[in-house]
């Protein structure tokens, strides 16, 4: 199947033309298992997991709301809750609380620190699902009179949805990191899954009050199935780590691929991005891991049966991004 698509040339920041065209070569007949979800996917979770008061006036009380979801199938039930640390105590939250399946109910914390020093704790949930006891540990430090300008630390978005991606291969999403109030610097990063990796920071970063830095997050899945995990931040914000949701679907490799060709943009692009998505209107993932200095580029990265759609964008020696090409679309038998 050929496909030729033309754009009237535009300046540099338009791609004046792409062409694709998908070249399937059926070696053998392929199927794809998606690994069973376990009897343990049944969870409590929270967001966040832990959580920073910062810096509070003695005698002053500071509230902050953890997210509990029931990702499962099963109704939750929250049969008794405690705490550690005397100058932490929760919100209103009578028990037994029940959380339905895809639902969220708020946990409300409460920091009152009685003296001047640095004091953690942990809240406790004790529930019917197999992660119980779920544990959530929270700090913060006790001050003599007005408390400083507290800074924080926000992603956006808070939740990367990777797709479909091929076992092997490589998709590319970016999230803005925001300092909110004062300064943030921010002294480490952390994964919890390894085919999920946060590119593009050199730590440690410090960020101005209401400034921003983007990071990419890749997913190269090593096996077929669903993958979950969290993008964490460590800094010295009071909300502290700074979370990101991110999940993807690996897909076994087939012996399918996309070949795309287009017309160099004029204006002095340097080299091309390429980007896929699996609905017109995208979202779309780059799929390239370095710029591509030719105006080819093949995808083996697709599956049987789907349906993707492609974009490029140009790159000119400043490393300024142009807009998307047109969207042209290939149909993988």
């Amino acid at each position: 199947m050929y496909f030729r698509v033309c754009l009237p040339t535009l300046r540099f920041m338009k791609m004046p033309v792409m062409r694709t065209f998908p070249v399937v070569v059926a070696l053998f007949f392929f199927v794809a298992f998606l690994a069973p979800a376990s009897s343990f996917a049944q969870e409590l979770d929270c967001s966040p997991c832990s959580y920073g008061f910062g810096l509070v006036p003695i005698k002053v009380s500071s509230r902050y709301s953890i997210k509990l979801t029931n990702p499962g199938r099963e109704t939750l039930s929250i049969t008794s809750k405690s705490v550690r640390g005397s100058a932490f105590s929760f919100g209103t939250f009578p028990l037994p609380v029940k959380i339905a399946p895809g639902k969220k109910v708020e946990l409300p914390l409460i920091f009152t620190p009685t003296a001047e020093g640095y004091i953690v704790g942990v809240f406790t949930l004790v529930s019917n699902a197999p992660n119980s006891p779920l544990g959530i540990k929270v700090h913060g430090e006790g001050v003599h009179g007005s408390a400083p300008v507290a800074s924080e630390l926000t992603i956006s978005p808070a939740t990367l949805a990777f797709g479909s991606v091929a076992v092997g291969s490589t998709a590319s999403l970016q999230a803005t990191l925001t300092a909110s109030k004062a300064a943030v610097t921010i002294s480490s990063d952390h994964s919890t899954s390894s085919e999920f990796t946060i590119q593009g920071m050199t730590l440690p970063a410090t960020l101005a009050a209401g400034k921003s830095l983007v990071v990419t997050i890749r997913f190269t899945p090593t096996a077929s199935g669903t993958a979950s995990a969290k993008a964490g931040f460590i800094s010295n914000a009071v909300n502290t780590p700074a979370v990101a949701e991110v999940t993807g679907t690996g897909l076994a490799q087939s012996s399918h691929s996309v070949d795309l060709l287009w017309d160099a943009a004029a204006g002095g692009a340097v080299g091309y991005n390429l980007y896929r998505g699996t609905a017109e209107a995208g979202p779309f993932s780059q799929i390239n891991s370095a710029l591509n200095s030719s105006t080819t580029f093949t995808d083996s990265s697709v599956a049987a049966g789907a349906t993707y759609y492609y974009v490029a964008a140009a790159v000119n020696a400043k490393g300024e991004e142009s807009a998307y090409s047109n969207v042209a679309q290939a149909v993988i038998p």
